[in-house]
C-alpha cells in the first residue's frame, strides 16, 4: 500500500475539521446516501458544545491507489501538547490560515514545531469566499514567517493553494477553479514522502503516540509503526524512555482506522498508524517493541506546564448531595489517568490534606479536565490558577510571560492597551487590520491574563478577539492588581429568600436566584465595594396582625449573574474556592467560619 501520513495544524477556527469532513467526503469514504455530521471528528460531547477541537484524532481516506493517514489537530494554544506528540506520527502538515485574519499565534507555535521536526507543509488559504478576505497578503505573511522561524530552503519552496472548506474546493489560485479538493490530494501525493521505514522486515517497535481507553477492548495506543510488523496474538513489551522495562504482554489487537471507524486488521506494516489492544502498564511516549529490542524510540520534549491550581475534596455542607464520586482516592486516580495520556498535564500530591496539584497550559486546558469530571460524576473544589516560578542560576524569580494578539474595533483599541498596561503587559505592535479593526500584540505576564477576559469582552462590548500563547520565561515583572471587588458571604445555611436578595441587591449584583440551598462562607454576590460583606440571604419579613396602611411591595429581582466554570475558576481570590458537583457551580469562602476567616486575614496582615 501506498502511505501518506499528514497532519492538519492551524490557529483556532481556521476550518480544520471542516477541512477533514470534505476530503472525507470527496474521496468516497462516505455512501452518498450517508447521513453524517457537520465536524464528524469533533465526536467529544465537549468539542460540539463549544466548537472546538480537544483531542487530536486520526482518520484515513483512499484515494487513486493512496492511502492517505490524516491527523486532525488543536487549534487553541492550551492544547499544543496534543500538537507536539502527534507530529512524529505524520511526515508532512498542511497549514491552514484563515484568509482573512492571516497567520496567528498558535499557526506559528504548530509550524515552528512542525519545521524543528523537518516536515514538508503544504500551505492551504482557507475562507477565500469571506468578503473581507485578503488572500495575497496573507500568503505573504505566510513566507515571511517561514522565514522568520529559520525554515530551510526546501521548506521555504512549499506549495501554496486557495480555497473554502467549507465550499469544499481548492485550487492554485483565489478565482479558482472552484470544483473540488482534487489539487489538495494532488499536492499531497506529490509533496509529501512516503513514511521512512528503518527495516520493513526488522523487529517490530512503535512509539506510543495517542492513549485512549475502551470499554471491552482497556487501552489503546495509537502511533506509527517505525519497522517490521504487527500480528494480533504477538508477544511484544514495553519499554520506558529510559529503556526501563515495564511489562511484557500478548496484543489483544490491531486496529487502523478506515475512514473515520477503526477496525481490525490482520497484520500492521511499518509506516502505517495502528492502535495496539492488550497493554496494561504502557503509556504515552513509551515505546512498543519485539522483545529483541532494547533500545527506545527517542521521544520528543514537550513544553513545560505553566499554570498550576489545586484540586480538594468537597468539604462543604451540601457535599454529596448530587455526585457520586465524591472521596480522594477516586478524584486522585481521574487526575493520574488523565496525566497518563495528556502529556501536557502534570499531577501530584499536595501537601494540604485530600488535596492535589494539577499543572497544565491553561485556564481553558484545566477548565475542560474539570468539565469533564463533573460530567463523570465527581464533586470536587478548585482553587484559584496560579502561574509556575522558576529561579535562574543567578536566583533571580522568573515567571512565564503570553504572546497576547488582540483584534478589536478602532474605537476600543485605546481601553485595551490601557487595561493590558495596568497588568504589566508591553504593546509590541499595533497596526490596522482591516475592515475599522485593529491589531494589537503585547507580551504580558501569564499571571496578569488570569480572569481578564471576561473583563476584556465587556471592555469590547463582545467584539474583541484574544489570542494567547505562551512565550517565555522573564524575571518578575512585580505586584499585580487583582479583582477590584468584593464578595457578598452567606452568614446563614438554608434556603435562599426572595424578601431577603431584595434587599441585598443593593449592595451589588447577586450569584443565586431564590430558593437555591445557601450555606454559611458561600459566595452569593458581589459587593460594590472593595470588602467582603457578610449577609444573611434567609431574612424574610416580619409579619404581625397590624394592618398596613400601605399596600405590599411587590418583591422583582434582578436575574441574577449565571457563573460558568471557566468564569468562576477566573473570578475567584486566593482566599476562594469553586464547588463543582455535577449539577452546581458554586462560588465560597475557603475558610467557611466567618470567625476562622478573620483569623485567616490577621495572620495575612502580620506575613
Amino acid at each position: 500500500m501506498d502511505l501518506r501520513n499528514i497532519a492538519i495544524i492551524a490557529h483556532v477556527d481556521h476550518g480544520k475539521t471542516t477541512l477533514v469532513d470534505k476530503l472525507l467526503h470527496q474521496s468516497g469514504t462516505f455512501r452518498e446516501n450517508q447521513k453524517i455530521p457537520d465536524q464528524v471528528m469533533d465526536s467529544n460531547e465537549l468539542e460540539r458544545e463549544r466548537g472546538i477541537t480537544i483531542l487530536a484524532k486520526a482518520t484515513s481516506v483512499y484515494w487513486k491507489g493512496i492511502r492517505i493517514n490524516i491527523v486532525d489537530t488543536p487549534g487553541h494554544a492550551d492544547f499544543g501538547g496534543e500538537v507536539e506528540r502527534i507530529l512524529s506520527m505524520v511526515d508532512g502538515a498542511i497549514v491552514l490560515v484563515d484568509a482573512a485574519e492571516g497567520p496567528m499565534p498558535q499557526t506559528k507555535f504548530v509550524l515552528m514545531k512542525a519545521l524543528k521536526r523537518g516536515l514538508k507543509p503544504i500551505v492551504f488559504i482557507n475562507k477565500v469566499d469571506k468578503p473581507e478576505q485578503r488572500a495575497h497578503e496573507v500568503h505573504n505573511e505566510v513566507f515571511d514567517l517561514f522565514a522568520l522561524l529559520d525554515a530551510t530552503e526546501e521548506q521555504l519552496d512549499f506549495p501554496t493553494l486557495f480555497g473554502s472548506a467549507k465550499q469544499g474546493w481548492a485550487a492554485t489560485s483565489p478565482e479558482g477553479p472552484k470544483d473540488s479538493m482534487e489539487p489538495l490530494f494532488e499536492a499531497i501525493r506529490k509533496r509529501v514522502p512516503r513514511p521512512p521505514v528503518a527495516d520493513p522486515d526488522g523487529p517490530f517497535t512503535m512509539l506510543s503516540t495517542i492513549l485512549e481507553y475502551d470499554n471491552y477492548l482497556g487501552r489503546l495506543l495509537t502511533g506509527r509503526i517505525e519497522s517490521g510488523r504487527i500480528r494480533p496474538n504477538q508477544q511484544i513489551k514495553a519499554i520506558s524512555r529510559d529503556g526501563t522495562l515495564l511489562e511484557e504482554a500478548r496484543v489483544m489487537k490491531v486496529l487502523a482506522f478506515r475512514g473515520i471507524e477503526r477496525q481490525p486488521i490482520d497484520e500492521g506494516v511499518a509506516g502505517d498508524i495502528v492502535a495496539v489492544a492488550g497493554l496494561s502498564e504502557a503509556s504515552v511516549s513509551d515505546t512498543l517493541c519485539d522483545l529483541s529490542v532494547t533500545a527506545p524510540i527517542p521521544a520528543q520534549a514537550i513544553d513545560p506546564a505553566t499554570l498550576s491550581m489545586t484540586v480538594s475534596v468537597n468539604d462543604s455542607p451540601l457535599c454529596g448531595q448530587e455526585g457520586t464520586k465524591v472521596t480522594s482516592r477516586l478524584i486522585w486516580d481521574r487526575l493520574r489517568r488523565e496525566a497518563e495520556g495528556n502529556v501536557a498535564i502534570k499531577v501530584s500530591q499536595s501537601e494540604a490534606k485530600d488535596a492535589f496539584e494539577v499543572s497544565g497550559r491553561g485556564e481553558l486546558q484545566l477548565g475542560v479536565l474539570i468539565e469533564q469530571m463533573r460530567r463523570e460524576g465527581f464533586e470536587m473544589s478548585v482553587g484559584r490558577p496560579r502561574v509556575i516560578f522558576k529561579t535562574d542560576e543567578r536566583g533571580q524569580r522568573l515567571e512565564p510571560i503570553e504572546e497576547v494578539v488582540i483584534d478589536v474595533d478602532d474605537a476600543y483599541a485605546g481601553v485595551v492597551v490601557e487595561k493590558i498596561g495596568q497588568r504589566r503587559g508591553e504593546l509590541k505592535e499595533m497596526r490596522p487590520s482591516g475592515g475599522g479593526k485593529t491589531r494589537l500584540a503585547f507580551l504580558a505576564p501569564s499571571r496578569a491574563l488570569i480572569g481578564y477576559h471576561g473583563e476584556f469582552m465587556t471592555d469590547t462590548r463582545g467584539t474583541g478577539i484574544m489570542n494567547k500563547l505562551f512565550h517565555s520565561y522573564a524575571p518578575y515583572k512585580g505586584a499585580i492588581q487583582g479583582r477590584r471587588n468584593g464578595v457578598l458571604v452567606s452568614l446563614e445555611q438554608g434556603k435562599s429568600v426572595a424578601y431577603a436578595l431584595w434587599y441585598l441587591e443593593e449592595r451589588g449584583p447577586m450569584f443565586i436566584d431564590s430558593g437555591v440551598p445557601v450555606y454559611a462562607g458561600m459566595i452569593i454576590g458581589e459587593n460594590s465595594r472593595g470588602n467582603d460583606l457578610d449577609v444573611n440571604p434567609l431574612k424574610t419579613k416580619q409579619l404581625t396582625n397590624v394592618r398596613a396602611s400601605g399596600k405590599d411591595e411587590n418583591v422583582l429581582l434582578t436575574p441574577p449573574i449565571k457563573m460558568t466554570l471557566e468564569k468562576a475558576i477566573a473570578y475567584i481570590e486566593d482566599d476562594e474556592l469553586v464547588e463543582v458537583t455535577p449539577k452546581s457551580i458554586r462560588l465560597r469562602k475557603r475558610w467557611l467560619d466567618i470567625h476562622e476567616r478573620k483569623r485567616h486575614a490577621k495572620r495575612a496582615e502580620v506575613a
